[in-house]
């Protein structure tokens, strides 16, 4: 939701994310590890890896780095056989949580998030009970300032879906499959973009309106993301942008 996305990019502004690049570079690797086990190495013929692949290259992670990883996937090296397990439950104030790990212990990955959850006024949901509150799609987040009509077309063109102005940010979703062919006719077509990236949107939100309310939410996301095996943690909350920019300052 757009406050998800807000709260993403005060982080980003307040250099949050560049304290934490070695953890990102590791969650990347893993995830081109992962996709060339799943589907082979080869990019043409394994649009996860091509994404994934992309994904760490947008990040300045060095070529020869994921090119190990990969190979470690095809088993060309030796590497870790890592499963995808997903985990759904709630943060404070009934805010959905879809959890996406990789991990080669899920029996440690699933008690240390559900530790996580109970300590923080969360709690684990069964399989199902949250995940139909998201869907899967492609995510192109844009600069303000660029026209829309420029992203429209493009847009058009490719068969993106929907384009959302989310206070100074512009949001374009697209068909998770098609998110590949969106970005390059982007790139074709010379429109900057800041991000392009397979997420899941959630359907709906909850409306979570004070600041101490907040900190708890958003203070057991951080949490979440910061263990080791997780890959993503989605939400479902909306957060009002007054209050995401207080927390945003301190």
């Amino acid at each position: 939701m757009s406050g998800h996305s807000k709260w993403a990019t005060i982080k980003h502004k307040k250099g949050a994310a560049d304290k934490k690049r070695g953890k990102l570079f590791a969650k990347l690797i893993k995830q081109v590890e992962a996709a060339a086990r799943q589907g082979g190495g080869d990019l043409d013929a394994n649009p996860t890896l091509r994404t994934m692949y992309q994904k760490a290259r947008d990040a300045s992670v060095p070529s020869d780095t994921i090119e190990r990883a990969i190979k470690r996937g095809t088993g060309e090296l030796e590497g870790i056989a890592y499963e995808a397990v997903t985990y759904e439950g709630y943060a404070p104030h009934g805010v959905a949580l879809y959890v996406e790990t990789l991990t080669d212990n899920r029996n440690r990955t699933g008690a240390e998030i559900r530790a996580l959850l109970t300590k923080n006024g969360g709690s684990l949901a069964e399989p199902g009970s949250v995940a139909w509150q998201f869907e899967r799609a492609g995510v192109i987040m844009l600069p303000g300032q660029v026209a829309e009509d420029a992203i429209m077309e493009v847009a058009l063109d490719t068969g993106a879906d929907d384009l959302v102005d989310e206070g100074g940010t512009w949001r374009l979703t697209c068909e998770a499959s098609r998110l590949p062919s969106v970005r390059a006719a982007l790139e074709a077509a010379e429109v900057p973009f800041e991000t392009a990236d397979v997420t899941m949107l959630a359907t709906s939100s909850v409306a979570v309106e004070g600041p101490t309310e907040a900190r708890a939410v958003l203070r057991l996301i951080d949490l979440i993301d910061d263990q080791e095996d997780v890959q993503d943690v989605y939400s479902n909350f909306d957060i009002p942008d007054e209050v995401l920019e207080s927390l945003g300052a301190v």
